[in-house]
């Protein structure tokens, strides 16, 4: 695993960045990307693949080595970085993690949705008397909506998350902040997290962009929980509607279904959780999708020797170049 040093794995971890460097200003980001994947290709020949978790960088080394190169897309920042992918499109393989995040000019070998640690979250059969706002601040996750729905409700709201946009923060949230009816508790740590979730009423993710995955939705869903969200990308994969949750275009229907939330079973919404996206799905998943690579990654080679062969040319495998 390549990661930055203060990581904690059961993997052989190999690391140059010793932190994250959104956790230490002092580190230049640009410096410290470039040898953190330059770290991982220069070691590209003892790898039979390398499955890369870090946007669309390591892409422009992925040409310079033989060694297959796995790409995880976890959603597109911006329009502006499509052109590297757009480049590597059919040299390199790409994972989605959800249908909905999928681009119809890239090509897919699979769609991969993230798995949780199930263990990590309890289910909880009896809910407390509020509803959760849990995520990053900002009006793309719908804020403010989570706070004007649960005023019209009449239920107490929690918001948990990290301010990201500060001046949204202030003009949208803050002002409705009563410490009773509005509390903002700011980020939660794992110690907190399944307990704030699970004594939730209902989770409001009240979207107003296309979500590429949504964990929240499914960390929420593990203790029981129900989600209210926008229908809106990849929410409508991992929320069954009248099961799990409830799916949503506006703010007025997120408040009928506010009250029908007590309709569901929360032991069913954890079991949909631990049969979807937990994280043994995922790996299981992710073990088809390495032998498909390698095996199409192997018939390659041999039409290659086949081909060198009738040309008279000699043509040697990885693992013999090496040897030699």
């Amino acid at each position: 695993l390549f990661a930055t040093a203060d990581s904690v794995t059961a993997a052989r971890l190999a690391s140059v960045c010793p932190r994250p460097y959104s956790e230490d200003r002092t580190l230049d980001p640009k410096v410290w990307e470039c040898l953190h994947v330059s770290s991982v290709f220069e070691r590209a020949e003892e790898f039979d693949l390398i499955h890369n978790h870090f946007d669309f960088l390591p892409l422009s080394y992925s040409g310079l080595v033989r060694t297959p190169v796995l790409t995880t897309i976890h959603g597109f920042s911006s329009e502006r970085i499509l052109p590297v992918y757009e480049k590597y499109n059919g040299t390199s393989f790409y994972v989605a993690i959800s249908n909905a995040d999928r681009r119809p000019n890239l090509e897919y070998v699979a769609t991969v949705y993230h798995g949780i640690r199930t263990q990590d979250f309890q289910l909880r059969r009896e809910h407390g008397d509020y509803l959760l706002f849990y995520g990053r601040i900002h009006n793309e996750k719908g804020t403010a909506e989570a706070i004007q729905v649960a005023k019209q409700a009449g239920l107490p709201l929690v918001i948990a998350g990290i301010v990201q946009d500060q001046a949204y923060f202030e003009r949208a949230v803050a002002p409705h902040l009563d410490g009773e009816r509005v509390r903002f508790i700011g980020a939660v740590g794992p110690a907190g997290r399944s307990e704030l979730l699970g004594k939730a009423r209902a989770l409001l993710h009240l979207i107003n962009f296309d979500e590429p995955f949504g964990l929240s939705m499914v960390e929420a869903m593990a203790c029981g929980t129900p989600v209210i969200a926008r229908a809106r990308g990849a929410v409508t994969e991992v929320i069954r509607e009248g099961e799990t949750g409830f799916l949503v275009n506006d703010c007025a229907q997120a408040v009928e279904a506010v009250a029908r939330v007590g309709t569901l079973d929360r032991k069913q919404i954890r079991r949909h959780v631990e049969a979807n996206f937990s994280s043994d799905r995922m790996v299981e998943n992710y073990i088809k999708v390495y032998q498909k690579l390698l095996d199409e990654v192997e018939k390659r080679s041999r039409c290659g020797q086949a081909e060198g062969k009738t040309s008279g040319v000699s043509v040697r495998s990885r693992a013999e170049a090496g040897r030699a």
